[in-house]
């Protein structure tokens, strides 16, 4: 199968050298590839880097920070011939052979959208597969807390992530490192770059499954991702809680987005007084209630593009 390895990056200079390092080893028995590094508007040294460590791949300079979606439409479409994509985070690292286990599961009939186990920073297995949102499970991390909610089985993320294995069910899961079928972006479509981030992988694999395709979680597939910023920048946990509503509204309609965004907004409400990323996000929420149980997509500050 040929395959297009697609780099997604936004200032990442200094990110850049292990990801590009890692990747031989993580492509081994893949014949037939070709690396495409897409950037969104960097201002720092991010395509200096990328030409001096991988002179033979394809460079893409979007013209501004677009957002997720619309780097990976931009990987997509570079190769049309190719049968699956890769996309990776500048934050990942592909352990070896991961992309071959990857390309093995989209082989199996029905599957679209594979994705690897992924690890952090500390070497701990990360949480990165989620059922499907729903206002049960919206309510159930507004009263219980997303943590115990998960625990529990009552939340949208799958907990335990050692004890994943190939017959997890889940819905969706982290897009640092997404592997998708030419099969089934054609039956698909490509991502929406209307969500500037969050959520746009969600959407993506909803989607997908609407179309007959399902996402595989492949145990034997290993990707090191030290990303995670969204706790880190009230902005960022901002558009990912307001993104949840919206998608909501997208796929069921006004009426049950607006039970949604209740649960939602009472559950970032009840930890505002101790953190600053909750209070950022009920007031967002408060402030663009009406655009995003429309469908309608999340402002987004200026200091993020």
């Amino acid at each position: 199968m040929r395959l297009t390895v697609g780099v997604l990056t936004y200032r990442s200079a200094a990110n850049l050298p292990p990801l590009l390092a890692a990747l031989p080893a993580g492509l081994a028995g893949v014949d037939d590839w070709r690396l495409v590094v897409v950037d969104s508007g960097s201002f720092d040294d991010t395509l200096i880097v990328a030409k001096d460590l991988a002179p033979d791949a394809t460079l893409v300079q979007l013209d501004s920070n677009r957002g997720f979606a619309a780097a990976a439409n931009a990987v997509a479409a570079v190769h049309p011939d190719a049968d699956a994509v890769l996309l990776l985070s500048p934050t990942t690292r592909l352990r070896p052979g991961c992309a071959a286990e990857l390309l093995a599961a989209l082989a199996e009939p029905g599957v679209g959208i594979a994705v690897p186990r992924l690890i952090g920073r500390d070497g701990a297995y990360k949480t990165s597969l989620r059922r499907r949102p729903t206002l049960g499970r919206a309510v159930a991390e507004a009263v219980l807390g997303g943590n115990r909610a998960s625990r529990l089985g009552r939340g949208e993320l799958i907990a335990d992530p050692a004890g994943y294995d190939a017959r997890t069910p889940a819905d969706w899961a982290t897009g640092a490192v997404t592997m998708f079928s030419r099969a089934c972006l054609t039956a698909t479509g490509p991502w929406d770059e209307t969500f500037f981030l969050y959520s746009e992988e969600t959407e993506y694999a909803l989607r997908a499954a609407d179309h007959g395709f399902r996402l595989a979680f492949v145990p034997t597939a290993e990707a090191v991702h030290n990303g995670g910023d969204a706790r880190n920048v009230p902005a960022l946990w901002g558009i990912m809680v307001a993104n949840r509503v919206r998608l909501h509204g997208m796929r069921h309609g006004r009426a049950a987005a607006t039970a949604f965004w209740a649960a939602i907004t009472l559950g970032e409400a009840i930890r505002a007084p101790g953190d600053v990323n909750h209070r950022y996000a009920t007031r967002k929420l408060l402030r663009e209630r009406q655009g995003l149980i429309m469908g309608r997509p999340a402002e987004v500050p200026e200091q993020l593009r």
